[in-house]
């Protein structure tokens, strides 16, 4: 009898176990399909824009400027999370909250600088998407880049975004393309993994400017306002949640999706970073092509070096990057400015609930659109989109850090110390990144 009682003890022992993890990979299983903000967020980090930031930089520098995807990973996941922090305690978004903090002339004209930086952004992008059309059809890059942008304001405005959501998450497939690419060439990853942790650096011009972008193109403001935005729209389209402030019941499992979200979008914005940098660094720069400053131009050299597989990944990427990213740009732009106005915003309402926001979505995309069909080179205005943005996230970071560490705002749910450390770590980086560039510049007119 006493060993049917230890059997049976056993047995439920280990059926108990086995159970125990099955909860576990269905708990798992339901926080991967709550992915969303974060998720989206990373995804769109890598934008057209970026990618052509990321290639330029792999082929001036090769694999000796991989380092900064392993820098600026925990300094944007700080930022990112108390962005989705701040959305999902307060119930509003960033420009809400800082126009209860900050004098409004003061936000107004941070909401200004991101709106016409936004702007330039979805106009460069749209540039490179129908520049990348064109080079896999052969015509119509004009065309290709009217159709991106009417596709993209016809889904904002008239897809509700408990749907819209779903495409943006399968949008984010299309950064596999970036690690696609990568099986098409020989690489010496012994190398790699050398010089992503022993750069040799020089301490120049074009490496400071490289770097400056990097940081630029990755720590960029309207991944803030998207993110805090997008928590606000997650909590108001379930019935049975709300802010933070008002359910404290509800605050250790969402601030804990909030990590997650946060860590593994930004993840996957930081290992697409790495792979293009990586394909651009071992095939034009080994190849001695080092003058590459568009998306499309990236793609269109590698074909001949790394074939025609690789060529067609590239280019199919940037555009799906950018449908993923136009809606983000669009979209933060809106949130920002009506926030700040009291406006009734949300991609969850129609168009004719709140009209002022899906003006403003309309608004920053046909100007982003006029810029393709305009003089205006794409290639400088992205440029200086990326310093724009540099030097604007440097006083809505500090201006977040502020909000997310009042207990008048966010109540017992401020920011932890180390989201704190890591905070004002990002925001003093890229302030003397900007400092550094802008001294270079002027130095190098002088002389």
């Amino acid at each position: 009898m006493a060993w049917r009682t230890g059997l049976h003890t056993g047995v439920a022992r280990n059926w108990d176990e086995l159970l125990s993890r099955f909860g576990q990979l269905i708990r798992r299983a339901a926080l991967i399909k709550r992915l969303g903000p974060g998720l989206i967020t990373g995804a769109a980090d890598d934008d057209p824009g970026g990618i052509a930031t990321h290639s330029q930089a792999g082929a001036q520098l090769g694999l000796n400027i991989l380092w900064t995807v392993l820098f600026t990973y925990p300094l944007m996941t700080a930022i990112q999370m108390i962005a989705g922090r701040i959305g999902r305690v307060t119930g509003r978004g960033l420009g809400a909250n800082m126009a209860r903090v900050f004098p409004k002339n003061v936000v107004a004209g941070l909401v200004a600088l991101l709106f016409i930086a936004n702007t330039v952004n979805i106009g460069a992008d749209l540039a490179a998407m129908g520049a990348a059309a064109k080079l896999m059809t052969g015509f119509g890059q004009h065309l290709f880049t009217l159709f991106f942008a009417v596709l993209s304001l016809l889904l904002q405005i008239f897809v509700p975004y408990h749907r819209y959501v779903r495409y943006l998450k399968w949008l984010t497939l299309a950064l596999l393309a970036y690690v696609g690419v990568i099986f098409t060439v020989r690489i010496d990853w012994g190398e790699v993994a050398l010089r992503t942790v022993m750069p040799q650096i020089k301490f120049d011009a074009t490496t400071v400017t490289v770097v400056v972008a990097i940081f630029g193109t990755t720590i960029s403001p309207y991944l803030f306002f998207w993110q805090a935005s997008e928590e606000v729209e997650d909590q108001e389209a379930d019935p049975n949640t709300g802010p933070l402030l008002q359910n404290v019941a509800h605050a250790p499992a969402q601030l804990k999706r909030i990590q997650w979200d946060t860590y593994i979008g930004m993840g996957v914005a930081n290992i697409i970073a790495f792979f293009v940098i990586l394909t651009t660094a071992v095939t034009l720069h080994a190849a001695g092509i080092t003058d590459i400053q568009t998306s499309s131009q990236a793609a269109e050299a590698l074909e001949p070096i790394a074939g025609h597989f690789a060529f067609l990944l590239f280019s199919l990427g940037i555009i799906g990057c950018g449908m993923l990213a136009l809606p983000v740009l669009a979209g933060a732009s809106a949130y920002a400015l009506c926030e700040t106005r009291g406006w009734k915003i949300g991609l969850e309402k129609k168009p004719l609930e709140a009209i002022g926001f899906y003006t403003v979505i309309a608004l920053a995309t046909l100007l982003g659109l006029a810029i393709d069909y305009s003089p205006l080179d794409p290639i400088k205005a992205l440029f200086w989109s990326a310093v724009l943005n540099g030097v604007i996230a440097v006083p809505i970071m500090a201006a977040m850090m502020v909000v997310a560490s009042r207990r008048s705002e966010m109540g017992e749910f401020v920011a932890t110390l180390s989201q704190r450390i890591f905070g004002w770590t990002a925001t003093v980086v890229m302030a003397i990144a900007g400092v550094v560039m802008f001294w270079m510049m002027f130095a190098s007119r002088s002389a």
